[in-house]
């Protein structure tokens, strides 16, 4: 059997809220609340499930999302439809702009949370 990532938690201050964030902007779905977890499935299986945590501090984490050129346009439109700022670079220093690593384009925004969030069309390190 090959290793293969099944989902990851992500903690909240509003797991729905925060859910229905990553999917509208992403162009997904949210699943039905599994236990303490309201779920939303990545196209490849993978599962970002969201938690509130003990309403102690939320330590930010960085979630990427590989996607198509056409996903890229439509994704980025929802992101400036929303009025949402976004970066060019993981630092949150290069605004209002995307980067072209590796031959393709990437961007990062925030989630309600303070979570960093990214969409690529390539990978890294896969440019010529």
């Amino acid at each position: 059997m090959s290793i293969e990532l099944n989902h990851t938690i992500v903690t909240a201050r509003d797991k729905k809220a925060s859910a229905q964030f990553l999917a509208d902007v992403l162009g997904l779905k949210v699943s039905p609340q599994y236990g303490p977890f309201i779920p939303v499935e990545i196209p490849n299986g993978v599962t970002l499930d969201y938690y509130e945590g003990d309403g102690g501090p939320i330590t930010p984490q960085h979630y990427a999302f590989l996607v198509s050129e056409d996903e890229f346009d439509a994704i980025f439109g929802r992101i400036k439809d929303a009025g949402l700022t976004y970066w060019a670079d993981p630092h949150h220093t290069v605004v209002d702009e995307i980067n072209t690593n590796d031959g393709g384009r990437g961007v990062y925004w925030d989630d309600p949370n303070g979570h960093s969030l990214e969409i690529l069309t390539r990978p890294y390190g896969s440019g010529s």
